[in-house]
């Protein structure tokens, strides 16, 4: 079992007071959490307006139904209610991405920009493993994404991804295990280019 993180029982402690109507409290979870929704959701879409609007709508939505807390994290009920959403929204307008994509539609993407590197030889590794990254399956893209980028426990992402605890260990396995391959693939012909 994954122990939770420090901010767990305080992101509790703000939604008991939300739920209480304390606003504030519901203001202080979309600040804490707004950042990670939005480039959660960018990885869907990249209309910027739909998203600002989808992550206002969910929070309108959370104070109108002030539903208990989520059984597993604040964090992952976000962002698993912001990714129904936003497809929904998307199939509103036929423009669903993490489903089997129809051609022309947007997939899952972990973009270049989400490495922050400052040296030539670390932005060499960065441009091989986005290349793996994009080789992945969306579903495995989406899980690296969420383990490595949103650091969420097993547990977390199992819930937002909708699958069980050992698919979601299995999926981020085979990931990693895919990228490995594909890294090692690329080293090799790159040294033999050299």
């Amino acid at each position: 079992m994954e122990k939770p993180n420090d901010n767990h029982q305080l992101d509790i402690q703000y939604w008991q007071s939300f739920l209480q109507g304390d606003k504030d409290a519901l203001g202080w979870l979309f600040r804490r959490y707004y950042p990670d929704l939005f480039r959660y959701g960018h990885k869907i879409c990249n209309d910027a307006a739909m998203l600002e609007d989808c992550i206002q709508e969910l929070f309108i939505e959370i104070w109108q139904s002030r539903n208990p807390p989520p059984s597993t994290s604040i964090k992952a009920y976000l962002l698993k209610a912001m990714k129904y959403k936003l497809l929904k929204l998307l199939r509103k307008r036929n423009q669903t991405t993490l489903q089997p994509t129809p051609q022309g539609a947007k997939n899952f993407e972990i973009s270049y920009e989400d490495f922050i590197i400052d040296r030539q030889d670390a932005d060499d590794k960065a441009k091989r493993v986005v290349l793996a990254l994009s080789q992945l399956t969306n579903r495995q893209k989406e899980i690296v994404y969420l383990k490595f980028y949103q650091n969420l426990g097993y547990e977390e992402i199992s819930e937002i991804m909708n699958i069980n605890y050992q698919v979601a260990r299995n999926l981020l396995h085979q990931a990693v295990k895919a990228m490995k391959k594909i890294l090692l693939r690329h080293y090799c012909i790159f040294s033999f280019m050299i």
